[in-house]
């Protein structure tokens, strides 16, 4: 396995430990987020916006989904911009979180090696490209990391009927761009979502073999920490929450191209339409 355990959490800590330091003298809220937004350049697009249109700063900690809903759940962010619906929907049943909107989507794409000795760019739907590269024991590279990414990819294989396993299926452990990293020097597949696939340069022979399966769509929300749960939590976390899905938010989501290619979709609901 190509894992480092525990570096997840302990990047997350160092993360996290000099954020008062950083902020003094100025309000700030703290932000979990999805590594997929931070690798594919997002959110150095669109939190200059809001910082200099509030005079508050946002603190990021980038990783993984589930690692971002562990913070939640323990009271050590304000908000979480995150892409698992089922993990968000059980964060606002317990009460941890006092709100969701969805802000954007985009969608996940199998990549892997240009000549593809799987013939996964064959496959009629996401669990057959998947079944085809388990069937030929292609290299294949797992996050590994209860991210949204990690949740989705093990979704598509239960629905192959497949359990990967063996020499050929690998954990990384790691974010998005460092699995993509190990992808190329190693010509594996992976799942990818498209943004952190558009703003990835080091492809190597790296080429998207899959993609267009309705369950490869991918929904991004912000959740903001109860603070009945945790009453220590910022109120000002509700500024970036509601300036996530406002009209010049929603304009900078759509204007973040690469290449000419949109990286991530404005998806925002009227507030009647979010949960709860």
């Amino acid at each position: 396995m190509i894992r480092a355990p525990g570096l997840g959490l302990l990047l997350a800590a160092i993360a996290l430990a000099p954020l008062q330091a950083l902020s003094q003298g100025r309000p700030y809220v703290v932000l979990a987020a999805g590594t997929t937004t931070r690798d594919s350049g997002l959110l150095a697009q669109l939190l200059p916006l809001f910082e200099a249109r509030s005079g508050l700063a946002v603190r990021v900690i980038g990783v993984g989904t589930g690692r971002a809903i562990e913070l939640a759940r323990r009271g050590d962010v304000d908000a979480l911009l995150v892409h698992d619906p089922a993990a968000e929907d059980a964060l606002l049943r317990e009460g941890v979180a006092s709100l969701r909107r969805t802000v954007m989507v985009n969608d996940f794409l199998l990549i892997g090696p240009q000549e593809d000795p799987a013939g996964a760019r064959h496959a009629s739907d996401a669990p057959a490209a998947l079944n085809r590269v388990a069937q030929a024991q292609g290299l294949f590279l797992s996050r590994g990391d209860d991210s949204g990414t990690h949740k989705r990819e093990l979704a598509l294989w239960k629905a192959t009927g497949t359990a990967p396993e063996g020499s050929w299926y690998r954990e990384t452990g790691s974010g998005m761009g460092a699995t993509l990293n190990t992808a190329s020097q190693l010509d594996a597949y992976t799942l990818v979502d498209r943004a952190t696939w558009l703003f990835f340069r080091n492809r190597g022979q790296l080429a998207i073999l899959y993609e267009g399966d309705a369950r490869m769509r991918n929904l991004y929300s912000v959740l903001l920490v109860s603070r009945a749960a945790h009453p220590h939590v910022r109120p000002r976390a509700q500024e970036f929450a509601d300036w996530l899905v406002s009209k010049e938010a929603q304009a900078a989501i759509r204007a973040y191209t690469i290449d000419g290619q949109v990286l991530f979709h404005p998806a925002a609901n009227p507030p009647s339409e979010e949960s709860p």
